[in-house]
């Protein structure tokens, strides 16, 4: 039976639909992850038409699939680019935990509820640049 999964999965078109697949999946459960935590509900929201959370839930579906990118990129299977993939998300909520703690001021989450566009802004951001410096260190 391994043999077999070895053949298909040495096929480029079965390979690139698993690793899409899982990807795909992957990133409908770490976005509910980040909903989880956040204080307001992201696709509530953007039906509402909030801009600020539509950056931020973008910013954050940018990190995650580039974490993939570098994930898929540096590894030879697919179970070691979700678990790499899997170890960048934790980092990037990690982040997200960081600005939030590091910003005294105001509420981040408040702030992109009532779509205040330049922290929904730097939110994404901050997601699009992280995901790169974790994703570098990938391997």
């Amino acid at each position: 039976m391994d043999d077999e999964v070895g053949k298909l999965m040495g096929n480029p078109y079965v390979e690139t639909l698993a690793f899409f697949s899982v990807a795909v999946l992957a990133l409908v459960v770490f976005l509910t992850i980040f909903e989880l935590v956040t204080k307001y509900k992201d696709w509530d929201e953007i039906k509402r038409g909030n801009l600020s959370v539509a950056m931020a839930t973008g910013g954050k579906i940018f990190g995650i699939c580039n974490l993939f990118r570098f994930a898929i990129l540096n590894n030879d299977s697919l179970m070691h680019s979700l678990i790499w993939a899997g170890f960048g998300f934790v980092l990037l909520l990690v982040a997200y935990f960081i600005f939030e703690f590091l910003t005294p001021y105001f509420k981040i989450d408040e702030e992109i509820k009532n779509d205040n566009r330049a922290v929904g802004f730097i939110s994404m951001v901050i997601s699009i640049s992280l995901s790169y410096v974790i994703g570098a260190s990938v391997t």
